[in-house]
């Protein structure tokens, strides 16, 4: 039989031998070492979260987990909140500021490719789906082997245009934290300059960057709203990393429902545009 929260909850304490009124002696003296009566799990309660399918608070929780010696995670996947599932709805959110992202810094266990396709090249564009042959289970510490600390990931808000149209918003940025110096050169293209992640007083952005004295030019893309900023420099602004990957949707300006393409933007995403430059060229 499949039982809810709470029968597993009471299966948990009959296991190790707990009375009601047990559980509520040491729920109190929790809630006296914390201050606060949230944590006191009272009989009564306690009855009518095995009994009743009453959801325990997450204070209450919280002492369930100590009194029963069980990790918190796994009392809250009692109720169908599964922690490690988190990643699956990170994209539903949509930040207006750049950040770091600690999103998935807790995730024990994650979904990856473990049989794939012995005809898989690296050197053809393909359908991940299609080259898959099996999805398994790993732990987030087996993964941990092949971690770099050099990096570190960010997020670019969905209200900062810095570099769109080739870093849009909502994108998530790896920064390699070992390149935190702005290198100077000629570049072929704007995707050869390096794209910086900087932390500023009152944020996060994601720029290419240029040294001028003692100041720090951020510098956006050209197609961008975003104007020039001239930030003192490490006062007002410090590099944490140059951007070495991106992972991004397309087509999703819909999302940004405030913001107004401006008429150079919206030039250049257009045909007629792109026919005005092949006359120049």
């Amino acid at each position: 039989m499949q039982l809810n929260g709470g029968q597993k909850l009471r299966a948990l304490r009959e296991t190790l031998g707990y009375r009601m009124r047990d559980v509520e002696l040491a729920s109190n003296q929790i809630a006296h070492r914390f201050e606060s009566e949230e944590f006191a799990i009272p009989p009564s309660r306690l009855s009518d979260i095995e009994t009743k399918g009453i959801t325990p608070s997450i204070f209450r929780l919280y002492s369930f987990a100590a009194i029963y010696r069980r990790e918190y995670r796994e009392l809250l996947s009692f109720y169908g909140l599964e922690l490690d599932s988190i990643s699956a709805d990170i994209g539903f959110g949509h930040p207006q500021k750049s950040h770091l992202s600690e999103a998935l810094s807790n995730v024990k266990d994650v979904r990856v490719p473990t049989r794939l396709d012995p005809g898989f090249s690296l050197q053809k564009t393909t359908d991940l789906r299609r080259i898959i042959e099996q999805w398994g289970t790993v732990p987030m510490a087996h993964l941990s082997l092949f971690a770099d600390d050099r990096y570190t990931y960010g997020y670019v808000g969905s209200d900062d245009f810095t570099m769109y149209p080739i870093l849009p918003p909502s994108s998530f940025v790896q920064v390699d934290e070992d390149k935190n110096k702005v290198g100077e050169g000629i570049w072929r293209s704007e995707f050869e300059r390096p794209i910086y992640f900087v932390e500023m007083r009152d944020g996060f952005t994601c720029c290419w960057c240029s040294m001028k004295r003692d100041s720090i030019v951020l510098q956006p893309h050209p197609l961008s709203p975003v104007s020039v900023r001239i930030l003192r420099y490490p006062q007002e602004a410090e590099i944490l990393g140059q951007v070495v990957g991106v992972a991004m949707r397309l087509g999703d300006l819909q999302h940004y429902s405030d913001f107004q393409l401006m008429p150079k933007v919206r030039s250049a995403l257009t045909s007629d545009a792109l026919g005005q430059l092949g006359k120049r060229a």
